[in-house]
Parts: C-alpha cells; sequence; structure tokens
C-alpha cells in the first residue's frame, strides 16, 4: 500500500505548497509573539488555563512556525498545531459563532483545514526535509 502523498513534479506545485506551509508558519509566529508578554499570562487565568502553559503554548507557535517554513517535522507541527486550533475553535470561539466578525471561530476553521492539508501532503519538494532524505518519513 502506498501512503507517499504525490504531488505533480511542477515548480508552480513546489512553490504553492511551500506557500502555504510558510504562510501557516509565519502566521503562527506573529501570533506567538504577543503570548511571550506577561499580560497574557492574566488572560489564559480568564479563559481557565494555567498560567504556567504560557511559554510552551508560545514556544510551541514560535518553534513550529519555523520548522514549518523550513519544512522540517511538518507533520508533526501540523499535528500540534491542528490540537492548538481545535482548542482555540470549542474552548474560546465556539461560544461566539462561527463569524470571525464577531469573534467567531471562522478563521480557525480555515487554518484548521491548511494543517490538515499539511499533515497529509508532508513537506514536499521545497523542504529540508527533501533535502536531507535521510529523514524517516514519520518524522518528515
Amino acid at each position: 500500500m502506498n501512503t507517499e502523498a504525490i504531488l505533480k513534479g511542477n515548480i508552480l506545485h513546489d512553490i504553492t505548497h511551500w506557500g502555504i506551509r510558510a504562510s501557516i508558519g509565519a502566521i503562527f509566529i506573529v501570533h506567538s509573539l504577543k503570548k511571550f508578554e506577561p499580560s497574557w499570562q492574566e488572560w489564559l487565568i480568564s479563559i481557565g488555563i494555567p498560567p504556567e502553559m504560557q511559554l510552551p503554548i508560545a514556544l510551541a507557535e514560535f518553534i513550529g512556525g519555523v520548522l514549518l517554513i523550513a519544512g522540517v517535522l511538518t507533520r508533526i507541527t501540523g499535528a500540534l498545531f491542528a490540537v492548538i486550533l481545535l482548542g482555540a475553535i470549542f474552548h474560546i470561539r465556539w461560544e461566539k459563532g462561527f463569524f470571525v466578525s464577531q469573534g467567531g471561530w471562522e478563521w480557525d476553521l480555515v487554518m484548521l483545514a491548511a494543517v490538515l492539508a499539511i499533515i497529509v501532503s508532508g513537506p514536499g519538494r521545497a523542504s529540508i526535509s527533501h533535502l536531507v532524505r535521510k529523514i524517516p518519513r514519520f518524522l518528515q
């Protein structure tokens, strides 16, 4: 059984694949920067999350964003981001409804779809994992 996602050997496909990874990575990096500020700890407490989770969440988003852009450990990072996004949808935004204009989970759902696509397709050819072929597939 072939479990490898195969993308057509076209440079535009490679650039697009990298662009999706890079844009999701950049979004997580930018959002992580605010999470390093001490005031974010107070917000965590207000939604019922222990303040000790500030640093692990901020680091996961920052380092994960860098890994996605580089194309290393993309599936593992994608799975971690999927968990973060599911938490955002169901724990933080669910009661606000669907529309992002009302603080809803619409944007988080789009991000989740992109992250799931990254998990399925892997790092692609425009990645460090593709260049360093010794990395096992499940770690790519």
